[in-house]
């Protein structure tokens, strides 16, 4: 069944989309305002249980993310729109979204790398992170960050889409 906070957390993920594809960053107006208004409406229809449903939702949404954040491997728009979709669609929910997202993720990212002759690039870097991991500890590798990567740039907003979509495809 498709309910108001399976449709608003669509129409955020695609507005993301749009977003992060034209300009690669996800406003905070968009992600805080999207959450805020999640919060909001599962308090009005559920009252104290719906304000704790989204605000767990939005809580375990922003902390899946966010090592990936401290380490400088993914954008806090990425997190922040985690966390809002989680607001709309709950703790359960946005665990198998951001698997589901994780796993198309891993496949947009090789058929990135593949289109710009970067997959052997991608898997060396991949390998050379784990050994300086295992010299220095979970910390963020200056060459490989956000900022610093040579290599192309994921729009994480689409692989989130596409969890998004099948998470309430296959749950709803």
């Amino acid at each position: 069944m498709i309910t108001f906070p399976h449709v608003a957390a669509v129409v955020v993920a695609t507005v993301a989309c749009g977003f992060d594809l034209r300009t690669r960053r996800i406003p905070n107006v968009l992600t805080l305002s999207a959450a805020a208004l999640a919060v909001v409406f599962h308090s009005l229809a559920s009252g104290w249980n719906g304000a704790l449903f989204s605000a767990f939702g939005l809580v375990l949404g922003l902390a899946i993310f966010f090592p990936l954040f401290i380490l400088r491997g993914m954008g806090a728009g990425d997190v922040k729109l985690l966390g809002a979709l989680g607001a709309w669609l709950g703790p359960v929910n946005i665990l198998w979204t951001a698997m589901y997202g994780g796993i198309a993720g891993g496949i947009l990212a090789v058929a990135v790398a593949v289109v710009h002759r970067y997959l052997w690039r991608a898997l060396s870097n991949i390998w050379g992170l784990f050994l300086y991991w295992g010299a220095v500890g979970m910390k963020p590798m200056p060459a490989l960050t956000l900022g610093n990567a040579p290599g192309p740039r994921l729009a994480y907003a689409i692989p989130i889409a596409v969890g998004t979509a099948v998470t309430l495809w296959l749950r709803s």
